[in-house]
């Protein structure tokens, strides 16, 4: 039998396995039509939770239900497609390759402006290509660098990644 971890302040297991059924019932409802049982379900969750937890939960419910229905690029693609007509707000919402600016990134780190990185983050969910824009920029970069230095950049990401080792 494998033991369940519990960090601070998580949930057992046994509720957050309620909680999910209780936001299961509540996107059938949805689903449904039904608006008196989503209305009622919806009371209930929220008398139960906080917000942040109830919308955590129907995060989950629903990436479980795109992974289970799509294969992993087509369930992104319905995602993006899905972000790209939501109506339009504060923060647009970046999803594709054109929009990721991997060199505003890199000057914003670059600055430390902290609040415009942030801002870039919060505003690319689909993380995909500013991630591969930023790779790109650091293997053009890398012939730039002196050996050792890249040696001790390799050495550090190495000691961060590895595992704790036992103490005796």
């Amino acid at each position: 039998m494998v033991a369940a971890h519990k960090l601070a302040g998580e949930l057992p297991a046994q509720r957050v396995e309620e909680a999910k059924g209780r936001a299961a019932t509540l996107l059938l409802a949805f689903r449904h039509g039904n608006q008196v049982a989503f209305d009622a379900a919806l009371d209930r969750l929220l008398a139960e939770a906080a917000e942040r937890e109830v919308v955590s939960l129907l995060a989950w419910i629903a990436a479980e239900a795109v992974r289970k229905a799509y294969a992993p690029a087509v369930g992104d693609k319905v995602l993006r497609a899905l972000a790209r007509r939501a109506p339009k707000g504060d923060i647009g919402v970046l999803v594709d390759e054109e929009s990721a600016d991997a060199a505003r990134l890199i000057e914003a780190v670059r600055g430390g402006q902290v609040a415009a990185v942030r801002q870039l983050v919060a505003a690319t969910p689909d993380t995909t290509f500013l991630l591969g824009g930023l790779l790109q920029a650091v293997a053009m970069m890398l012939p730039l660098l002196a050996e050792d230095e890249i040696d001790e950049v390799v050495a550090e990401l190495r000691l961060r990644q590895s595992p704790v080792p036992a103490t005796a």
